[in-house]
């Protein structure tokens, strides 16, 4: 179990990065999104506190509604519009309330070398697979997004670490833009021709609610 490998281990620092995060399956098994999301979070809370142990949560910027149009700092309010995002925010408010000593981390966007095995890839990765298919691509411009370079979150992590501030940290690159602005950006970079186009998000129906504008700033 994770409580005797953890004992066995006794870390001073417990960094949590799982997470149930295809999104739009989350509305059909919510049980497995609340229990990957937040009762398990529980669970490696308890052990944490009873080793005195920091707890790092990763979390998402899928907490938000997305109606604002300035980005979310870490005093705004949040409102899930999925379940997904209720399960990510149940997380958050255990840690919140139960961990002695805690960090939150609010991400947004990510894309590296590799990427989530459980979600098949990356967005960086799906599209340039989807343009070496020579497959027309259409991709939503009306979701604003932070593109976040995991190797920079985790040298941000890697200094906050040692300092003891524990609470609530917003961590992205800086900038924004949309899905479809981010894919451009890519097949630029990489020199590739692309049968690109944008939609919108009422064109793919997706079963979970998207926020349109979900920018953090890292304040």
């Amino acid at each position: 179990s994770a409580r005797a490998a953890l004992m066995d281990l006794r870390p001073e620092i417990v960094l949590n990065t799982t997470a149930y995060h295809r999104v739009d399956e989350c509305e059909s098994r919510a049980d497995l999104a609340y229990g990957v999301n937040a009762l398990a979070v529980l669970n490696l809370l308890r052990v944490a506190n009873d080793l005195q142990a920091v707890l790092v949560h990763i979390s998402t910027d899928y907490v938000f509604d997305g109606r604002a149009r300035t980005p979310y700092t870490e005093r705004s309010e949040p409102f899930p519009l999925s379940v997904y995002a209720n399960s990510k925010l149940a997380g958050e408010s255990l840690v919140r309330t139960m961990a002695k000593k805690y960090i939150i981390i609010r991400t947004c966007g990510l894309y590296g070398k590799a990427g989530s095995q459980g979600k098949g890839g990356n967005f960086v990765q799906t599209m340039l697979t989807k343009a070496k298919r020579g497959e027309p691509i259409q991709v939503v411009s009306d979701q604003e997004v932070t593109p976040t370079y995991t190797v920079d979150l985790a040298d941000q992590i890697a200094c906050l670490l040692p300092t003891e501030n524990f609470g609530l940290f917003h961590m992205t690159n800086e900038g924004s833009c949309s899905w479809y602005e981010f894919a451009r950006a890519i097949f630029e970079l990489w020199g590739i021709d692309a049968d690109l186009s944008p939609t919108s998000s009422e064109f793919y129906k997706t079963p979970a609610i998207r926020p349109p504008f979900s920018v953090l700033e890292n304040a």
